[in-house]
């Protein structure tokens, strides 16, 4: 019998790929267009309407010898940092606990997730009230006996960008929680017999030989705190509005004021392509870890 042609590659999965062109049509006209016109947008010195009237690198300059740009990209460098590492190890750290077949595991879990399921706004309002001085933590260890005792981090323009992470920590551990749970129980449980019978202790079975393992589902974490990271707008207006001052200033919030506040949208649109810069630098060493690996192991 003849033996039946196979589809060329640009014939297999036709019915998917025909389902999928509205997508990329949408991607293609509304995300990669938008974005060219606000790059190039960003060339202009467009005010309360956008006009093709190009300055060059105007907005630019502009933009990196303004003072609150410069603070609102050091709060952002700390915030993110201090972020990434505690979302990770907490985030680590609970998953390993609950991965002990440990009672009412169901329960906790709700309850460690749980603040991802509020918004930004309600999570930095909570905060602001936990950390108000008036009523919160400080207001009720005083109340106990430690009338010295002082914790205002919200009101103090050092550390005020500490009492924003511990917001964000709060709501974003319990999603890194999940994920890292979910690669905990991918693990084959014959290496965990494998190293009680070598005599292995845990925490050396965790650091080389799970956490290699569990390298795709710690990619991802990273990508999904990093953009998180650069983006956050609401939890700032919620709790500080950028205050003390502009002690708590993020670059997201210098492109809203800019926008809408001051009715500059080419400084707006400076401002909001140096954070898709900041966005490609994160996607492009995921994109090379992701699929540039996976090539080299075929």
């Amino acid at each position: 019998m003849p033996r039946s042609k196979r589809p060329s590659g640009l014939l297999r999965n036709l019915n998917a790929k025909i389902a999928a062109i509205p997508m990329i049509l949408i991607a293609s006209v509304i995300f990669v267009g938008c974005t060219v016109w606000t790059v190039v947008h960003s060339f202009t010195k467009s005010r309360l309407l956008p006009k093709m009237d190009f300055v060059g690198l105007d907005q630019y300059e502009r933009l990196w010898s303004t003072r609150r740009w410069l603070i609102s990209i050091e709060n952002l460098a700390i915030y993110g940092l201090c972020m990434l590492v505690l979302s990770l190890v907490i985030g680590f750290v609970l998953a390993a606990l609950l991965d002990q077949k440990i009672r009412f595991e169901n329960t906790f879990r709700s309850i460690i997730l749980f603040p991802f399921a509020l918004s930004f706004v309600v999570t930095g309002l909570v905060w602001q009230w936990i950390l108000n001085p008036d009523f919160g933590i400080q207001f009720i260890v005083r109340n106990l006996g430690w009338e010295s005792f002082t914790f205002d981090p919200l009101f103090n323009p050092e550390i005020v960008i500490f009492g924003v992470l511990i917001a964000g920590v709060w709501q974003g551990s319990g999603l890194i929680m999940v994920l890292m749970l979910a690669g905990l129980r991918g693990i084959d449980g014959e290496i965990w017999k494998a190293s009680r019978i070598d005599g292995i202790p845990k925490w050396k079975t965790y650091l080389y030989v799970v956490i290699p393992m569990m390298r795709p589902v710690f990619i991802t974490a990273l990508v999904l705190i990093a953009s998180g990271i650069v983006k956050v707008y609401d939890l700032i207006v919620a709790q500080t509005k950028g205050g003390p001052g502009i002690a708590s200033e993020v670059p997201a919030k210098y492109v809203m004021d800019a926008m809408f506040s001051k009715q500059n949208l080419g400084q707006g649109f400076a401002a909001s392509t140096m954070m898709l810069v900041s966005v490609l630098i994160i996607l492009i060493p995921y994109a090379y870890l992701e699929f540039g690996g996976r090539r080299r192991d075929k």
